[in-house]
């Protein structure tokens, strides 16, 4: 069974996708999260750490939403601007992930939507 997840608590969808696809109540595979308020739609912060907290915050509560947590996070995509900012987004990361962190690889792409630093996605156990 394929269950459609919508938050208020994250940013809207800016295109044709859903903020995550909950599968057979087994697992959640969430869109890219980018730095964006929810509220406003407007990118939050200039500098790396700023802009992975938001996003951060705004895939926690995505998977809120799907009735799951970080805890339950199995494999993370980084999507970065500038590998450069690596050390940086970890750091922020780590918050997040403190204990039994789940998979994850991070890339280098030459361009995020809305010109932003940082995007993340994630596959979590329900």
């Amino acid at each position: 069974m394929r269950e459609i997840v919508s938050t208020k608590n994250a940013p809207a969808a800016i295109g044709p996708y859903n903020q995550a696809i909950k599968v057979a109540g087994s697992l959640v595979f969430t869109a890219g999260q980018i730095p964006l308020n929810p509220s406003t739609m407007e990118i939050v912060g200039d500098d790396i750490r700023t802009q992975t907290q938001q996003a951060l915050e705004n895939l926690e509560a995505v998977l809120v939403a799907a009735e799951t947590s970080m805890e339950q996070v199995i494999k993370v995509t980084v999507f970065l601007k500038d590998m450069n900012d690596f050390v940086a987004m970890n750091e922020v990361y780590g918050d997040f992930f403190s204990s039994n962190p789940p998979a994850r690889s991070a890339v280098e792409v030459s361009r995020l939507p809305k010109d932003v630093l940082v995007e993340i996605e994630c596959i979590a156990l329900v």
